[in-house]
């Protein structure tokens, strides 16, 4: 079941090699103060350490484990141009080591106590967790205040690292067509905003990428109070706040740099590209400019037309045999083998709601995009019934309720909501919100946001394969990178 709701899709994996644990003692010394900030009915607590840095803790002792999470407000957005690559080349780099610990014995020694870790950049963020014994805490949070702090490396590291995030890139977009081509259609979708780089970087920027260009990022960035502590587990809030305050609250606080405005400009008018690469099937994405969700109280007309928008990509497509499914894919008469939405309202950038799908045998790209068109012109001509927005409502209300019972997705949510400036209970309230969507809002957006001048389309157009080339799998990747 699809979860409509999601404010992150974060990309679990784990990094596992064995090694005996060492005994990580923290010093005596008494740590500054920290504010108390904010509270939610589950538990949660929010805090701020004497130099800047926030910590959230929400306990949940069903199980003896906990997962430890830190988030830095800087992803690809951040970079300049040039560099672009740089957030997820940085966060590579942190599993290189520092004074203390040598290359690769950061994950060693997270593996030999009994856990797992990896980390993840967007065009957003940056974060990096570790699910361990609930007892083990201590020792990832200084071992994480560790390389927050002291990442340093030779450059022979990052020598050898960059081929790896170039081989990547090759992999998760250079060989996998519709990820290519929905590169091409951000870049040409967005003129002013920074979402128009890939979060891998461009080839050419990583050839050209140095050691330097990493530090120099990390000195910029990776200071306190551009980043959040998420403790989420089997642990008690006090005593957490007390270890923060003897690993990371000893960190030296710096200013985070300002940010200079990038607002994309109005589009006035349509915009095409063909992107010609080798495939099996043609595939066509039509990206319209829409509104941001930027609170979940005190809501904007553009807030509550953002929540209408979230609801109408749940009407099209949030289920299964949802509209898109029904009068796209089935039928002796199909014009598709595949037909989505999205509706991509929260974030720190410009907001775009996709259509997409994927011509079945007989049809074109073209059928596919006016068949698409044709079902959100039938939602802003008939409306939809209060029973449909019931149903996706509801699914919303579960799969909410289901993903509590993951500290991951706890911990994410509410790293997630840090980062988009949006409260601890932000899914909470965002769920109430939605509830209150009216039929008459998502025929209203409907009807408002899908004309031609807010429309980028994008058309895969299939090559022949070279004959040694074999085929893949194709699909289109996520805008975040896993290490």
């Amino acid at each position: 079941m699809k979860r409509a709701l999601t404010l992150i899709a974060l990309l679990a994996g784990v990094h596992a090699l064995a090694q005996q644990p060492s005994t990580l003692a923290l010093a005596p010394a008494p740590a500054p103060a920290a504010a108390a900030l904010a509270g939610t009915p589950s538990g949660a607590q929010q805090f701020q350490l004497a130099n800047g840095m926030q910590l959230i803790v929400q306990p949940d002792r069903r199980a003896p484990t906990a997962v430890h999470m830190v988030w830095l407000r800087v992803g690809s957005m951040d970079e300049v141009d040039g560099t672009s690559g740089v957030a997820h080349a940085l966060e590579h780099m942190m599993f290189k080591g520092t004074k203390d610990v040598p290359p690769g014995e950061f994950s060693r020694r997270v593996a030999a106590l009994g856990g797992q870790e990896n980390a993840f950049t967007s065009r957003d963020y940056t974060g990096y967790y570790q699910q361990i014994p609930a007892e083990r805490l201590a020792d990832v949070m200084q071992l994480e205040a560790d390389r927050f702090a002291h990442n340093q490396w030779p450059d022979e590291e990052f020598t050898r690292e960059i081929e790896v995030v170039k081989e990547e890139r090759r992999m998760r977009t250079d060989d996998q067509p519709r990820a290519a081509m929905i590169e091409q259609l951000y870049a040409s979708t967005f003129i002013a905003s920074p979402y128009r780089r890939p979060v891998v970087g461009w080839m050419s920027d990583l050839d050209a990428m140095t050691p330097q260009d990493v530090r120099d990022f990390h000195a910029r960035w990776y200071v306190p109070a551009n980043a959040v502590i998420v403790v989420a587990g089997d642990v008690e809030p006090q005593r957490v706040l007390a270890l923060a305050q003897q690993t990371y609250g000893r960190i030296p606080p710096g200013p985070v740099p300002v940010r200079k405005p990038r607002e994309e400009p109005e589009q006035k008018g349509i915009r095409r590209i063909d992107f010609k690469a080798p495939a099996d099937q043609a595939y066509v994405a039509l990206a319209f400019r829409a509104p941001r969700l930027e609170r979940v109280q005190e809501l904007t007309a553009s807030d509550r037309d953002a929540l209408a928008l979230l609801a109408l990509s749940a009407v099209l497509s949030g289920y299964d045999g949802a509209r898109l499914q029904r009068a796209l894919t089935q039928g002796a008469d199909r014009v598709a083998d595949s037909a989505d939405s999205g509706a991509s309202v929260v974030g720190r950038g410009p907001a775009l709601f996709l259509l997409t799908g994927v011509p079945a045998a007989g049809k074109n790209a073209q059928d596919v995009e006016r068949a698409l068109r044709a079902e959100v012109a039938r939602v802003a001509r008939e409306g939809i019934g209060a029973d449909e927005l019931a149903r996706v409502t509801t699914q919303w209300a579960a799969s909410t309720i289901y993903a509590r019972d993951s500290l991951q997705s706890q911990a994410s949510d509410l790293g997630s909501n840090w980062v988009q400036g949006l409260p601890l209970d932000a899914d909470d309230r965002l769920l109430q919100l939605l509830r209150g969507v009216t039929p008459a809002e998502v025929q209203s957006v409907a009807a408002r946001w899908f004309g031609d001048d807010q429309l980028t389309v994008a058309t895969l157009v299939p090559q022949p394969r070279p004959a040694n080339q074999p085929a893949r799998a194709e699909s289109a990747v996520p805008s975040g990178r896993m290490h």
